[in-house]
């Protein structure tokens, strides 16, 4: 099997990973912060090694700003949810997903807020002056996908930040596709909230996410129970990140991130060499086929997508898995507005996404793979 759908979740995961996995299962499934036995002070004493990685990797303030969460949709909805102002605006752009559009529209829907989508007016970046034209008085929060995970357009969030900064507007940066592939500098870019996918680029399991914020004392919870702190008190604690972290945390999730981020700091330039040259040789080599790329060369981020005629992407992508064993995504990659701006809303997009251990002869098979389907049509 070739796996080349790593923009859903990373599949193969390194040895490093693997080993702390089956270490965490050993050592560490004792419930940190509920107990002050030596087992549960042995997790908790792992869960913040981990939170001291985060914050050196995105150069946050500290690590009481690094909340887990269940994911990188429940961290969006945190952020944008916990921060909601009564008659405020926001702006998104035509790039977000749907973790981001659907809390936005149920908070609209409810009369508490009005949204605005920023359209990109260069192809293939949205620039701070995309968001310019969007912004109102009574704007509040932007927010701006970083990296496309429909067809890798990049978003200017160092300039986009500054901006924000400068005129006292929150920045929330979904780096669900980029973190572990990009720089993302929580200080310099000004970001006020960064979520991330620990299971994408970070090589961790699934069933984690992760919201680091600047900014708590602004977030309000949008789930309340046990913390292991203030136990006798019925209201939630005022303290981060216990005040968002309800319930059992997955310390093993934790730990497979943990070893995640060593192996991308470690291997960081490697990584971002090999997403170049395969998403590059990728849109070389169909350039001279009859099929549409909407992937342009300078986003080599890793994300690439194109269509053949007018046949449903999903008819390609099942094509590729059951006659060539290759798994790549077709559909709407939930991401609606991005595909009104493609013109792709009838067929969606086969989405093609690497990560460090695919190869050359991965996309190789892939090209001869699409050039077989082109026959089978024609």
């Amino acid at each position: 099997m070739i796996y080349l759908d790593n923009s859903a979740s990373s599949f193969q995961k390194p040895k490093e990973v693997i080993k702390a996995i089956n270490d965490a299962v050993l050592k560490y499934t004792a419930n940190p912060g509920r107990s002050g036995h030596k087992a549960s002070l042995s997790t908790a004493m792992m869960v913040e090694s981990v939170r001291s990685m985060l914050k050196d990797m995105f150069n946050a303030e500290s690590e009481q700003n690094i909340i887990f969460t269940q994911n990188c949709s429940d961290a969006l909805n945190l952020a944008i949810l916990g921060t909601k102002k009564p008659c405020g605006h926001i702006v998104c752009t035509e790039n977000e997903h749907n973790s981001v559009l659907r809390p936005l529209e149920k908070l609209k829907q409810d009369g508490i807020i009005t949204y605005t989508v920023a359209k990109q007016s260069q192809n293939g970046k949205l620039s701070v002056e995309d968001i310019k034209k969007c912004i109102e008085p009574n704007t509040y929060l932007v927010i701006c996908n970083h990296i496309s995970n429909v067809n890798g357009d990049k978003s200017d969030i160092e300039n986009i930040g500054k901006f924000c900064h400068e005129n006292g507007i929150l920045f929330l940066v979904d780096g669900a596709q980029s973190g572990g592939h990009e720089e993302i500098d929580m200080q310099k870019f000004h970001i006020d909230f960064l979520s991330l996918a620990p299971h994408k680029g970070l090589y961790a399991l699934q069933g984690l996410g992760v919201l680091i914020s600047r900014k708590c004392e602004l977030l309000e919870p949008t789930r309340y129970g046990g913390t292991g702190t203030n136990s006798l008190e019925l209201y939630q604690p005022k303290n981060s990140p216990e005040r968002y972290e309800v319930g059992t945390i997955n310390s093993i999730g934790i730990c497979s991130l943990g070893a995640g981020l060593n192996f991308v700091n470690q291997n960081y330039q490697a990584i971002r060499e090999k997403l170049d040259d395969l998403t590059t040789y990728l849109n070389y080599s169909l350039s001279s086929l009859p099929v549409k790329i909407y992937t342009l060369p300078q986003n080599a981020f890793g994300v690439f997508s194109y269509n053949i005629g007018s046949f449903h992407s999903n008819d390609v992508s099942s094509f590729l898995d059951e006659k060539w064993n290759i798994c790549v995504r077709g559909g709407y990659h939930c991401a609606p507005k991005k595909h009104e701006s493609l013109g792709t809303l009838e067929q969606g997009a086969v989405r093609v996404s690497f990560s460090y251990f695919n190869t050359i002869s991965d996309v190789q098979h892939l090209i001869n793979a699409t050039k077989a389907y082109i026959r089978k049509i024609n």
